[in-house]
Order: structure tokens, then C-alpha cells, then sequence
């Protein structure tokens, strides 16, 4: 597999051929990875400097010691999930990635409220969705699974999309919701729907809908909003069979990300060509999503994706 892009690596296997890859950007103002190692990474959100677990990272820290411990705050799984606090840190403070604005806030698993290492999907998703507008000269409608606060429904929006937001977190959609306000993306056509996956995806084949393109980043493990549960080696290829039967006549990409260890590029890229064998002129890249820095800073990988496209698509990112 090819490095790419600091954001994204990228293989790209077309119907007929394998090609070179397209420039993609994917940098943000306010997110930095700083340094990583011995299980952990040093980022940068804004002016705030946080240490959080990081599995992936299994080789030594570059930084000296005492830069780590200039952290601002940091996260600890060992002794109870909790954030340990080296200075005073806001309930919640905004960041620009990938031209985009989040409210960030600290959770008790760790989390933020952002994913950086999708900042380069969310470029390629506006790019791409701002092409099929020119050439159908209308709105594209997409889909958007597992949507958790809103980075790829930001970036369909903002390409002039209409957009179904599905989660089955309430507070996530309300998080999302917020994003979007904050985005100038209040009054843009996006639905923000708090479902089970699953469940709405078989109400909307009995509707009949159907999307130009679909996005999902399903988790490995997960429960609906009626306490239903999903299991990502049990549910993913339903799901996707679901989506592939609300696919347009001329749909315009399906994207698929996960941060499941056992979901390599290729294991995703297999899981897209089983729904995806009847259409002709495709092609579907593959890679990992990946958190950058300086130059000097060593990627991490951080979950992986594919992606299907017509080859049409495809050719034009590659000129």
C-alpha cells in the first residue's frame, strides 16, 4: 500500500485497472499530533494539549519526558477511566479541522467529540459530492450511518447535499446539530434522525428512497436506540446489503471507515466488492486513516476505510 497523503494512505483497485492516486488534502488548522509511542499520543486541539491511550502506537516516543509532561491533561484507562488535569481545562472549546468547526468537550471513554484522522475523507467527500452537483447541475442526496457528530454530514453540506444524519445517540445528534449551527449549516437541507441503523434502513426500502451516496462507520460493538445490539462481524454485511438496495441508478460513491482492528483495507475493500459486482466501470480504494503532524512526527494509523466510485470519478482525480 502506497503513503499518500499525511491524512490518508491510499490503493486504489479499478474494474480494469490499477491506477495512480489522486492528491487529496486533508490538513486542519487546529489539530496536530505532536508525538506517540510506548501506547499513547500527544496531540494538539487547539491550544489544548492532550495525552490519550493509543494501542496502535507501539514504538518509543520520540519527544523527550519532559515535553510529554507539558500536557495540558491526560487520559488514564488503567486506573478507572479518568482524565488526569495539569491545568484547567474548559467544559467545552472549539476547533477548525478541514476547514470545519467542532465543539470539543472531554467524555468519560476518552473521547472528544472529533475522529482528526478523518479529516482527509471529510475533504474527499466535499470534493467529491461538489463534482456530482456540477454534473447533474442539482442536489445530491447522501447518507450518512453511524454519523456521530456530524464531520462527514458537515462535509456533504457544506458540497450543498441533502442529507439523512443517522445515530442512535441522542446526545450525539444534539452534539452534531450543534456542529452544524456552528458551520453556518443550521438551515441546510440535512435531517438528523436518532435510530437504530438497521432498523431504518428497512424503512427506507419500504419507502422506496434512494441516495446518491452513502457513508457509514459502523462500530465494533454498538447498541440502537431501542437497546438493540450490533456487532460489527455480524451485522456489516446486512447493513451493507441494505445500503447497496438504496443506492440511485447513478450513485456517486459509498464510503465505508472503521476502526475495528480486524477491518484491514483489504477486509473493507472485499466487503464493498460483494455489493458491488453488478455494477460496471467501479472502482474502490482502500487504505488507512492516519493522525499527522510535523514532518519529524511519526504517523499513527487509526482505523481504515474503502471507498467505491465509478471510474469515471476515479479518472478525473486522477488528471
Amino acid at each position: 500500500m502506497k503513503r499518500h497523503e499525511p491524512s490518508l494512505s491510499i490503493d486504489r483497485r479499478c474494474s480494469s485497472r490499477r491506477g495512480s492516486t489522486s492528491k487529496i488534502s486533508g490538513a486542519g488548522d487546529d489539530y496536530e499530533l505532536l508525538d506517540s509511542g510506548d501506547g499513547r499520543k500527544y496531540e494538539r486541539f487547539g491550544e489544548y494539549r492532550l495525552v490519550r491511550p493509543c494501542s496502535q502506537a507501539i514504538w518509543r516516543p520520540r519527544k523527550d519526558p519532559s515535553f510529554w509532561r507539558e500536557a495540558d491533561a491526560s487520559f488514564d484507562r488503567l486506573e478507572g477511566n479518568r482524565w488526569r488535569l495539569n491545568a484547567s481545562l474548559p467544559e467545552n472549546w472549539q476547533v477548525t479541522v478541514s476547514g470545519m468547526r467542532f465543539r470539543l468537550s472531554t467524555t468519560d471513554f476518552g473521547h472528544l467529540g472529533i475522529f482528526p484522522e478523518q479529516r482527509g475523507l471529510w475533504t474527499w467527500i466535499t470534493s467529491m459530492l461538489e463534482k456530482a452537483r456540477d454534473k447533474t447541475e442539482g442536489r445530491v442526496s447522501v447518507l450518512n450511518l453511524f454519523a456521530y457528530s456530524g464531520g462527514s454530514t458537515l462535509a456533504a453540506a457544506r458540497a450543498g447535499a441533502q442529507v439523512r444524519h443517522v445515530d442512535a445517540s441522542k446526545g450525539m445528534v444534539k452534539w452534531a446539530r450543534e456542529n452544524a449551527e456552528e458551520n453556518g449549516l443550521g438551515s441546510a437541507p440535512i435531517h438528523w434522525i436518532v435510530e437504530d441503523v438497521n432498523r431504518f434502513l428497512d424503512r427506507e426500502i419500504r419507502r422506496g428512497r434512494r441516495y446518491d451516496a452513502v457513508i457509514l462507520d459502523p462500530p465494533t460493538f454498538g447498541h440502537g436506540r431501542r437497546k438493540e445490539i450490533y456487532k460489527i462481524d455480524e451485522e456489516l454485511s446486512s447493513t451493507l446489503e441494505k445500503c447497496r438496495a438504496l443506492l440511485s441508478d447513478e450513485p456517486v460513491f459509498i464510503l465505508l471507515s472503521s476502526h475495528t482492528p480486524y477491518c484491514t483495507p483489504v477486509a473493507l475493500t472485499n466487503f464493498l466488492r460483494s455489493i458491488t459486482e453488478d455494477l460496471t466501470g467501479s472502482c474502490i480504494e482502500c487504505g488507512e486513516m492516519l493522525l499527522t503532524g510535523a514532518p519529524d512526527v511519526l504517523p499513527v494509523p487509526s482505523g481504515t476505510y474503502a471507498r467505491w466510485l465509478p471510474e469515471s470519478y476515479s479518472k478525473e482525480n486522477s488528471s
